[in-house]
């Protein structure tokens, strides 16, 4: 199936899907850019971060906080998402970039407790436990069209699909851009790249920055669909998230999070509805893809597709 097809096909779901549906395709849209985005720093990049929850809550908080307080347009609590996960990534990575390996993976996931603490502790800006709720969203005006209302589901599933839609654009054009190649180097051989003249570290900088922003633009089309967002965005285990729906598809293929991300959430829907221990049984369902398609999901179809090609060509 073509990619236009696809995008036909997710177009006139919402004309036929009861609204339940409605929002797991929207989760499934914001979870695939979320997961998108990490690849971009462990795919393509070569680094490994257990604290990308730091910048999808960040993004989440400061997108409540400026409908809350400054303005109801969404396009302003998305901008102020955009602007604080990118600062607060551009820190975090200034100092996680210094290291590799295990010392990189040790200090993402102390950023990313650092940050979690502070949205935790920080009552009066965060509200603690309680989070925030009850944001206000105001309809999208378009010249003379009338009031795109983003309460209505339907209309937020349109909404998502465009501002996920016109991400991973963005981000493909990134990967597939001269710095886009440099980061595939360094994440093949660094010191390589050193020799012929470039700086690893900047292009490392860079790409976390790039990675924290669009992580940020996840958490707040999250914010912005559940009308609230609570400590639990900026907690560990969300950092797990998008690891596991980049294996799931496939590190090494552009589309491979997005499908991750697709399974990952239909398959934990479905265990829901039969079992509280969902995490039990997806951890299971993630070491037998571990073992059995070690390239994820995209890499097994990709090898297969490869094989009988060959195969077709022979004959």
């Amino acid at each position: 199936m073509s990619l236009i097809g696809v995008l036909a096909i997710l177009l006139i779901l919402p004309l036929f899907l009861p609204e339940y549906y409605i929002a797991i395709g929207i989760e499934i849209f914001v979870m695939a850019l979320f997961a998108l985005s990490f690849n971009l720093l462990f795919g393509y990049t070569g680094l490994l971060s257990f604290g990308h929850a730091a910048f999808f809550g960040t993004g989440a908080y400061a997108c409540a906080l400026t409908l809350k307080h400054i303005s109801s347009s969404v396009f302003l609590g998305l901008l102020g998402g955009i602007i604080l996960s990118s600062i607060v990534a551009l820190i975090i990575g200034f100092f996680c970039v210094r290291f590799t390996r295990m010392y990189f993976v040790m200090l993402t996931v102390a950023f990313g407790e650092l940050v979690y603490n502070i949205g935790h502790k920080w009552v009066s800006l965060t509200g603690g436990d309680d989070g925030l709720v009850g944001i206000p969203i105001s309809p999208l005006r378009f010249l003379f069209l009338p009031p795109f209302n983003l309460v209505k589901l339907s209309n937020y599933y349109y909404f998502t699909f465009v501002c996920v839609g016109v991400s991973i654009f963005i981000i493909w054009r990134i990967v597939n851009s001269h710095f886009g190649y440099v980061l595939r180097a360094i994440h093949e051989n660094s010191e390589r790249v050193k020799f012929v003249g470039l700086e690893v570290r900047r292009h490392q900088l860079l790409s976390f920055t790039i990675s924290g922003l669009f992580a940020g633009l996840a958490g707040a089309l999250l914010t912005v669909f559940e009308g609230m967002v609570s400590p639990a965005s900026l907690y560990f285990t969300v950092s797990a998230e998008p690891i596991l729906m980049s294996i799931l598809g496939g590190t090494r293929f552009f589309f491979g999070p997005i499908v991750g991300a697709a399974l990952f959430i239909i398959i934990k829907d479905a265990i829901q509805t039969l079992t509280e221990f969902w995490m039990v049984w997806m951890g299971a369902i993630l070491v037998m893809i571990v073992i059995f398609l070690p390239g994820g999901v995209v890499g097994f179809l990709h090898s297969r597709f490869l094989i009988s090609f060959s195969k077709s060509r022979i004959r």
